[in-house]
């Protein structure tokens, strides 16, 4: 009896234990307003779409439009884009989510969007199919202004 209550303890605790860590780990998986999240394959079928699930139709899994940067830690022209998006995580904080994905850690992902040069960035709209578009202009400032158009014109937000 006593060996009983205790396993029955034991359990509830465990059980306890598990479901923080479940809500610990969902917590930090959400992208938070106004910051640039890296994402893996999980957590992009989670938040963004699973291709897997749908291989033919695309089913947005997300509550904002977002971009998804395609980069690679050596790239240069990747490193330009990667403040601009920042700053636009920011001044878009609560309309978009940028996410980042990278090509040489995730190459599935990359397979699945045929990511052939980076940086790609893939412009996902609430509704409708995304745009995918690559590289950079010739200056950070001409870069800006090209994200911005494709916020306004592919994600339709001002």
């Amino acid at each position: 009896m006593i060996i009983k209550s205790i396993n029955r303890m034991n359990s509830k605790r465990i059980l306890s234990f598990f479901f923080m860590l479940f809500l610990l780990i969902s917590v930090d998986v959400q992208a938070k307003d106004g910051e640039v999240m890296k994402i893996d394959k999980a957590q992009f079928k989670a938040m963004v779409m699973d291709y897997e699930k749908n291989p033919k139709e695309w089913k947005f899994a997300g509550k904002l439009p977002c971009i998804i940067d395609f980069y690679a830690d050596w790239c240069g022209p990747c490193k330009t884009a990667s403040p601009i998006l920042e700053e636009l995580a920011l001044k878009y904080k609560g309309k978009i989510v940028v996410y980042k994905v990278n090509t040489d850690q995730e190459r599935e992902l990359s397979t699945v969007f045929g990511i052939s040069g980076i940086p790609a960035f893939l412009w996902v709209p609430q509704q409708g199919n995304p745009t995918m578009s690559s590289g950079v202009a010739k200056s950070a400032e001409e870069t800006k202004v090209q994200f911005e158009k494709m916020i306004q014109d592919q994600l339709h937000v001002k």
